[in-house]
This record gives C-alpha cells, structure tokens and sequence, in this order.
C-alpha cells in the first residue's frame, strides 16, 4: 500500500529505469512488420532485451507498479509469440542493430548514419500460374503462350526461369513444368544458390543439397516447406524477397515479391523479363484485356482437328469457379478460362491459390483484385460471340 501511496514522487527520487526499457524495447519494435516471415524472431529478440533490462533494475524498481505491470506484460507477450527465455537478444546500441544481411533493417541503418528521414521501401509483386496467366511488377495481368523457356526475372540479385508446355492438343494455351532460381551470390550473406523445381518433383532444398545461404544462424537465405511435395517458400531476408513455389495437379506455379529498387537493377541485356516488361506482343492469347473462351466443336483457324473436349461447359465452369472464388475479378476468369480450355479441375485450385499469394504478399490491398477494362469493379457476366483470328469464341466482359 505504501509503495502505491508513493508511487507518484517516489519514481522522482528512484533511479528506477523502467522507462528507459520500455522506450528500447519500442524502438526496437516499431519498425517490424508482422506480416514478414521473421518478425517473431526479431520480436522475440527484442522481448528478451526487454525483459534483461526489466531484471537489471529489479531492486531498483521494486516498488513500482509500471515495472511490476511491463515485467506481466513481458511474460504474457512471450507465452503469445512462444519466445523462449534463453536466446539472442536485440541490442540497442545503433551500432550494433544494422544487420548487412537484412534489407528490411538498410533503412534504419541509412537513417542512422545520415540523420534523415527515409522512407520506407517499395515493394513489387509478380505471380503465374495457370495457362499460363501473368501478373506483372506493374499489376499488368495477361495470358500468354510463351512456349518453352522464359526469363521471369534476371536482375543484378535474383534469376527466375520458368518452362512452359502445351497443355492440350490443338490449343495455344501452355502451362509451367519447371521452374528455376537463382539467389546470386552477395557480399557475406550467402553463396549462390540454385533452386530447381519440376512437375511432381518439388524439393524443399537447393540443387547442392542445403535449405540455407551463407550463416545457418543468420537466416539470411532459407526454404521452409509447408506442404510436402507441393508448397515451398524461399525467404532472402539479405534482398528482401519473397517466393512462393506451388504444384497443383501437373502443372506449377510462382509468386514472388522483391523491392523495387533491387527489382529494377539490371542491364540493358537483361531487359527481356515477364515480370518487368510483360509478354511480347506475339505471345499474348488475350486481346485487349479479354480471354477468348473455344467453343466446343469448333475447327481451329490453322486446320487442326479440335481437341478433346472439356467435360465443362461455361455454366458449369463458371459454377466450378465461383465456389473457390466470390469475387468475379480476373482470377475468376482465368479460372473459366482454364477449365474450359483444358477441363481439368486442378487449374480452379491453381486460380484460387494465386489469388491467396497475392493477398500474401502484395505490398497494396487495394490492387489485390484487377477487373477487366470495361468494367473495373464490376460483377462481372457473360456477354456475345466474336470472331477472333477466325476462331469463334466467347468474350467475358464485366459491366458496372
């Protein structure tokens, strides 16, 4: 009683540094983001300095109830992030913070050494998936052929090849089978380290045999497999990219997010990447932002015999697709697109988990969900017959 009777002027008169704790263990928080695959970690880190800091002043502090409360909090914060007690802890001289092989802490570093205010980094996404569908660092979303071999992304950091194949007989339409990275080599953080997936083998390691880069306590490059067999994430924290590697049913797909700044640091050699510039013109299937859907029995314009028929009709694939997803944006029509091109049911799945990646790691909310041009945020249906190529097909067109 007397302690809380005293609290008001004793903490005057106390070398209590309660408050000091807490203002660290602030500024060393404030920067995480929790959606980052090692914000535990680093928050761990800093609960653990906290709670050094809180013993050192334990006598000191002994009858202060903001101590008292910040050692509870302490406690229930790390039963909630499951911190262990012993461990590595934050430091907080600034010195000491800056982390070379952490992007995420360049920032802070730069802010420290010059005394400005920098802002904080700007992030691109880039996704594929399907027959195969693209979405490009500038949220362009097209469908393309792109047979065989293709540079997603080629820059001075990162290399991603990806190999397309035709999906069905008679059709344009391709999808990935293998898929082929490269974490180049980087100051002290890691080797170079290649990574090779195909269909219906998706390891959850590099081709040399090791799920890490450089220091294995440094985290600086590492695998985590969330599904055996078909779901890795590969975690550069030195560059500050994130891929995701998925196989559903035959075919791949990737997902991938890097700063701009890195993403955009390449020569003019290298200047022919899906995920910066797109598809050249010649391999685009869509037209004008739209997805041709074959109608079935038709001949195709360059004399093939029409293909095996989808055991989909548009009712029924639009049907199928609606139950993954509600939202009638562009992942839906992909997914429309896909079933009726190829019939194959896991291309729904394919749509859905792209569309959940891109929730994952997309930098911006608001463009999760693109809608065709002539109706952006509309419920989309089904609209005429046109004549593309001498093809006869189906254009889907959202209206307002």
């Amino acid at each position: 009683l007397l302690s809380v009777l005293c609290l008001g002027d004793c903490q005057l008169h106390t070398p209590c540094g309660i408050q000091k704790c807490t203002t660290d263990f602030v500024s060393l928080t404030s920067h995480l983001n929790a959606a980052l695959e090692d914000f535990d970690l680093e928050f761990c880190k800093a609960l653990r300095a906290y709670s050094v800091c809180t013993y050192r002043n334990s006598k000191a502090c002994r009858g202060n109830l903001v101590y008292h409360s910040a050692v509870l909090g302490i406690g229930d914060l790390m039963t909630q992030r499951n911190c262990t007690k012993d461990g590595p802890t934050s430091s907080t001289n600034p010195e000491m913070t800056h982390d070379p092989c952490n992007y995420n802490g360049h920032t802070e570093a730069r802010e420290q050494q010059g005394g400005e205010k920098t802002p904080p980094p700007t992030y691109l996404f880039c996704g594929l998936f399907g027959d195969p569908h693209l979405r490009t660092f500038k949220d362009h979303f097209q469908t393309c052929k792109v047979e065989g071999a293709w540079p997603l992304v080629d820059n001075n950091y990162l290399s991603v090849q990806v190999t397309n194949v035709p999906v069905v007989p008679g059709s344009s339409a391709t999808a990935t089978n293998k898929i082929t990275i490269i974490f180049k080599s980087y100051q002290d953080c890691t080797h170079q380290k290649v990574y090779q997936a195909m269909t219906d083998d998706l390891p959850a390691a590099f081709v040399d045999g090791t799920t890490s880069g450089g220091d294995e306590n440094s985290r600086s490059l590492y695998i985590v497999e969330k599904v055996s067999g078909r779901y890795v994430e590969m975690h550069a924290r030195y560059i500050g990219t994130t891929v995701y590697v998925r196989q559903l049913g035959h075919y791949l797909t990737l997902a991938i997010r890097m700063p701009r700044e890195l993403a955009m640091a390449y020569r003019e050699s290298q200047d022919l990447q899906l995920c910066v510039s797109g598809c050249p013109a010649s391999e685009r299937i869509d037209g004008s932002g739209h997805l041709p859907l074959p109608v079935r029995g038709q001949l195709l314009p360059w004399g093939a015999a029409s293909r095996p028929p989808s055991a989909y009709t548009l009712e029924t694939a639009t049907t199928k697709c609606h139950e993954k997803m509600l939202v009638k944006d562009i992942y839906f029509y992909s997914c429309v697109f896909d079933l009726l091109t190829t019939g194959d049911a896991n291309f729904t799945a394919a749509a859905h988990s792209a569309l959940q990646d891109v929730e994952a790691l997309h930098p911006s909310k608001e463009h999760w969900h693109i809608f065709p041009r002539s109706g952006a945020g509309g419920v989309g249906r089904v609209s005429q017959f046109f004549v593309s190529l001498g093809l006869p097909c189906l254009i889907l067109v959202a209206y307002l």
